[in-house]
């Protein structure tokens, strides 16, 4: 099933079940009950964030190619940041550029999201899968220079800004999160294309150190590392610039994409 959160013409907020045929169906129970699909249209006014996080994981250099590419070893544990539930946005709503804090090394990294359905705690990587809702893209948006070099060590600075993790455009149940191609495309040019099998550390094994004496809520978010392309490593670095539109793509759940603005001041 592909859960759609939307808000309908009145402001009410709901989620309906998406078909490929492009309709949307009501459902009941989401997010965290039993879900059930009833016969009823949704009316869709706008396509919300599939989720409003509880927290925001990150796990950083989990995908094998990306820490060559950025020169680091491969990590002995899963390594991980935090991002404030401040950054998530939806589809089409603009990634704005810190102008207040001002950043001009913005950059795109696509991951697999992972959406927490029961509380979880001290799971072993056997059972993780057991507590996963579903799976939803993600960008990853962070400014290197508050990341690297202004952040006093900490990555979550620089990955916490305003409008920093576009999630959507659905929940996708019943993946195989192993088995899927993840992409990037910015203002038309494929940046990122690889696979999750790629990853160095599996979802099921990130779901468990993670959960290893500390509870997951339900609506926790894992956002499970970026493959090899970020704009930091072209040569010369490409950074996000007003005007320009990020889509990432993941097979089995769909596209999401997000203008690039600037912060208003």
């Amino acid at each position: 099933m592909k859960l759609l959160r939307y808000r309908d013409s009145d402001g009410a907020i709901h989620y309906a079940a998406q078909h490929a045929d492009g309709t949307a169906r009501v459902v009941t129970g989401a997010p965290f009950g039993e879900i059930k699909e009833t016969d009823q249209l949704a009316s869709i006014a706008e396509v919300l964030a599939p989720i409003e996080p509880t927290s925001v994981w990150g796990i950083g250099l989990n995908y094998r190619a990306h820490a060559e590419e950025a020169g680091l070893p491969i990590p002995e544990h899963p390594v991980v940041f935090a991002k404030g539930v401040n950054a998530v946005i939806g589809p089409d709503a603009p990634i704005l550029l810190p102008r207040v804090l001002r950043s001009d090394r913005v950059d795109y990294e696509v991951e697999l999201a992972v959406v927490i359905g029961r509380r979880c705690k001290n799971v072993s990587a056997d059972d993780a899968l057991d507590y996963v809702l579903g799976y939803t893209c993600a960008n990853d948006v962070s400014a290197r220079d508050w990341q690297i070099d202004r952040g006093g060590s900490q990555w979550c600075r620089g990955k916490s800004f305003d409008t920093f993790c576009p999630l959507g455009p659905v929940i996708a149940t019943d993946l195989d999160p192993q088995a899927l191609t993840i992409r990037t495309r910015l203002s038309g040019e494929t940046m990122q294309h690889a696979s999750t099998s790629d990853m160095i550390f599996t979802v099921a094994e990130c779901i468990a150190f993670l959960s290893g004496s500390t509870t997951l809520l339900p609506g926790t978010v894992i956002l499970t590392g970026t493959p090899v392309g970020i704009g930091m490593a072209q040569l010369p670095p490409r950074w996000l610039q007003p005007g320009d539109t990020v889509t990432v793509e993941i097979s089995g759940i769909g596209a999401l994409t997000n203008p690039v603005e600037e912060e208003p001041i």
